[in-house]
């Protein structure tokens, strides 16, 4: 008779069957067979136990790559986003609240391209953007940036009916200048900002152009500046009387009607809230935000 050294396992399986005594010792031939079988079988169990582990660590070296390259490719569209719409998502802050972040720069341009040169902002842009923003479960607040000249005057009070109308709480902050349909875009938010140097003017509607000199076209005029008037009187704690007292204003600009108001100024007028920075802007949205929810 042969003694096999098999295992508690296999010791228990062979005895069961009546292969092996307690002792170990195969019974007879056929036995010995089948204890060669088993061995042989454990060791395929045994290559097959180590090439799934082996194919479970190239899959998670794989998952590791493909995370990599997923947020490689994330990175790459918010710098993106940024280059060519001035757009980022604010998420990584003390209080735990998702902001997104606007600007509003250069020239509005209105139904016809500027120029290659010009700096501008695109109301086809914002105006998806903002619908985007308004549906979004994610986003809790909305921060504009505004340096801008103004522009067209029925894209710039679209944008800026389109900020008025979002039920997420708004904070406009003027780092540079916003001028003539700027100052509608800056009051159009919840609550506005400006910094010690920024300056707002405030002037009469312009139109370039062939302009027929008829009444009708003065009435057009009328019509458009009441439509400005109206929207920074009832979006800020300007009166309608002071805000057209400062359009037509003669003793300030040598070339043209209207006034420029600096800094602190344009909150003694009532046009913008207070004067601050980018910190106090923030800080005020969160604000905002908490005291909403």
């Amino acid at each position: 008779m042969q003694t096999w050294n098999v295992s508690e396992w296999e010791r228990m399986i062979a005895t069961r069957a009546g292969i092996v005594n307690n002792s170990g010792e195969i019974e007879n031939a056929n036995s010995e067979q089948y204890m060669l079988q088993n061995k042989q079988g454990n060791n395929k169990q045994n290559t097959a136990n180590n090439n799934a582990n082996m194919q479970s660590s190239q899959n998670d070296k794989s998952k590791v790559e493909v995370d990599e390259k997923t947020a490689k490719e994330i990175e790459k569209l918010d710098n993106d986003k940024v280059q060519e719409y001035g757009q980022v998502t604010l998420d990584k802050n003390r209080r735990d609240h998702k902001l997104h972040l606007m600007t509003i720069i250069g020239e509005i341009e209105g139904h016809e391209c500027l120029s290659q040169q010009t700096k501008t902002t695109k109301y086809e842009h914002i105006l998806p953007q903002l619908a985007v923003i308004e549906d979004s479960e994610d986003i809790e607040g909305v921060l504009f940036l505004i340096n801008t000249i103004g522009g067209a005057v029925e894209s710039g009070l679209a944008i800026a009916e389109m900020i008025a109308s979002l039920s997420k709480p708004t904070v406009s902050l003027i780092v540079g200048d916003s001028h003539s349909i700027g100052v509608p875009l800056a009051v159009a938010t919840d609550y506005s900002f400006i910094v010690p140097t920024g300056t707002v003017i405030i002037h009469p509607v312009r139109m370039s152009g062939t302009v027929i000199g008829s009444q009708q076209t003065y009435d057009y005029f009328k019509i458009m500046q009441d439509r400005i008037v109206g929207f920074i009187a009832d979006h800020s704690k300007a009166d309608r009387e002071g805000i057209e007292t400062m359009m037509f204003n003669t003793a300030m600009m040598s070339k043209d009607l209207g006034t420029i108001l600096v800094g602190k100024e344009a909150v003694e007028r009532g046009v913008i809230d207070t004067v601050g920075g980018i910190h106090e802007a923030i800080e005020k949205l969160y604000d905002m935000i908490e005291g909403k929810n």
